[in-house]
């Protein structure tokens, strides 16, 4: 009995993800040209989506300290306003501005998420080491930091979810923000492979959030500051970690107490690729629409049928949405729209307003916009069918496309042409024809909070790659900062 039970104590060798985690870490050199002028792009595009947030006071009235005047001298700015905070309630902060309105960058697989949220607590440690720094006469960190780790947490959120599907066990994909922003974290602070496997482990032991906030009869604005609470969390793990706290070798592999056994079924994870640069590189900016990016082609659709029905709204019979299974899955929605949040995960409500007004912007899931009649009576006419091929299509690591096809039948027996579209303008396959039209979406955005000089230099510095991945990341963060 003795044998047994000095086996069952003994500290098991960290499970295999954890190390290859701190491995990438420590080791991966992102030389990819490919992803570092992504990540710009995704860098801009991001901070824009956190400016028009800032227009809604659901979203501001989350922002700043967690209590009035918990600020701290060369903390952590908050692009778009003149907050200073420690770095833990400054990714909350940048993290929750950059969601809130679902227009940030998405990756769709087995899971899916916004690999960009973990830019909340990237950025704010950035700065808050940079501001540090300096004080203790150190050079700051330079904005190519920032984007080597955004390479790295995209990485690490997207290739684990490429196969393994936390949705279809009731768990929200912003685990992945918390266990992506903590590896990359801990190594921006300086932590050695052992340290970014014990933070990293505890990222795993806090277990995952239900999703229930996503769906109905729960649907609410918890899915926008969500990915908030799960990049702050990070910062807060690493930290901890960085000042020698242990880690938890089988966080994963325990037997009855490990995260497969509780949380996964049982299942282990499932890999089919390493972590190098694939993600960044793949990435899918939602360009147009801030809509579910599952519905972002059929958006498209509709926009295009919006000519040959906008005078023929009451003839309309029926509509048919031809989609892939993971949207019919999680934005087929019938029955009463609640908020905003259960707005833009409604594949109908996302078809209908395009349908009627020719385009969807963030106002249009307002109340004053869905309480339009003609709305929900279109919606009562839609049937949203899976198109298999869509579903194998969405999953295939060539393709990885997200089709939609949208198709208007009158009541006197005609119809429009049956509108597909298999790749939206966000998709790699679209590049060269998405970044203009995601560099005028930036401009937009950056107009609404940040003028004068300082917008012309932000224009500037996020033009050249060079000159961005040179600049200081405290010199970076003081052009965005806007005094009320």
């Amino acid at each position: 009995m003795s044998d047994i039970g000095i086996r069952d104590t003994m500290r098991p060798e960290p499970d295999q993800l954890l190390k290859d985690i701190a491995d990438y870490i420590v080791d991966f050199e992102v030389s990819s040209t490919e992803a570092r002028e992504t990540a710009r792009h995704c860098l801009v595009d991001t901070l824009g989506c956190g400016l028009l947030a800032q227009e809604y006071p659901a979203c501001t009235k989350l922002l700043g300290p967690i209590v009035p005047g918990a600020t701290l001298e060369n903390g952590a700015r908050v692009p778009g306003t003149s907050y200073e905070l420690e770095p833990v309630q400054a990714a909350f902060n940048i993290g929750a501005m950059i969601r809130w309105l679902d227009f940030n960058d998405t990756w769709l697989a087995a899971e899916w998420g916004h690999p960009s949220d973990n830019l909340g607590g990237i950025l704010a440690i950035a700065d808050y080491i940079s501001r540090q720094n300096i004080v203790a006469g150190k050079d700051p960190l330079i904005m190519g930091d920032v984007l080597t780790g955004m390479v790295k947490a995209h990485e690490i959120q997207g290739v684990i979810a490429l196969e393994n599907s936390f949705n279809r066990v009731g768990l929200d994909h912003v685990l992945l923000v918390r266990v992506a922003s903590t590896a990359v974290v801990t190594g921006m602070l300086g932590g050695d492979r052992e340290t970014i496997i014990n933070a990293v482990s505890n990222a795993w032991i806090d277990g995952g959030a239900l999703r229930t906030y996503r769906h109905a009869p729960n649907t609410g604005s918890r899915k926008s500051w969500a990915a908030g609470d799960a990049t702050s969390r990070a910062v807060r793990l690493s930290l901890i970690a960085m000042k020698g706290e242990m880690g938890y070798p089988s966080a994963l592999s325990a037997k009855n107490w490990g995260y497969f056994d509780v949380l996964f079924n049982g299942k282990p994870f499932e890999f089919t690729q390493g972590f190098e640069s694939y993600v960044m590189e793949n990435v899918l900016f939602k360009v147009s629409f801030p809509a579910e990016f599952h519905a972002q082609t059929a958006v498209e659709a509709a926009v295009t049928l919006h000519p040959q029905v906008k005078d023929r709204i009451d003839e309309i019979e029926k509509i048919v949405i031809k989609t892939q299974e993971a949207s019919v899955r999680i934005i087929d929605k019938n029955g009463p729209l609640n908020n905003p949040a259960d707005r833009d995960h409604c594949i109908q409500y996302m078809v209908a307003v395009p349908l009627l007004t020719g385009g969807l912007t963030a106002a249009d899931y307002e109340d004053d916009v869905a309480a339009d009649p003609r709305v929900d009576e279109l919606r009562s006419k839609m049937e949203v069918k899976e198109n298999k091929q869509y579903s194998a299509d969405y999953l295939n690591a060539e393709k990885r496309s997200i089709g939609n096809a949208v198709q208007v039948f009158f009541k006197d027996g005609t119809s429009t042409k049956n509108i597909a579209v298999e790749y939206p303008i966000g998709h790699r396959r679209r590049r060269e024809e998405g970044i203009p039209v995601l560099e005028e979406k930036f401009k937009r955005n950056l107009a609404l909070k940040i003028n004068g000089d300082n917008y012309e230099k932000i224009i500037a510095v996020c033009s050249d790659q060079q000159e961005l991945e040179s600049m200081p990341v405290n010199e970076f963060m003081d052009l965005w900062v806007v005094n009320k």
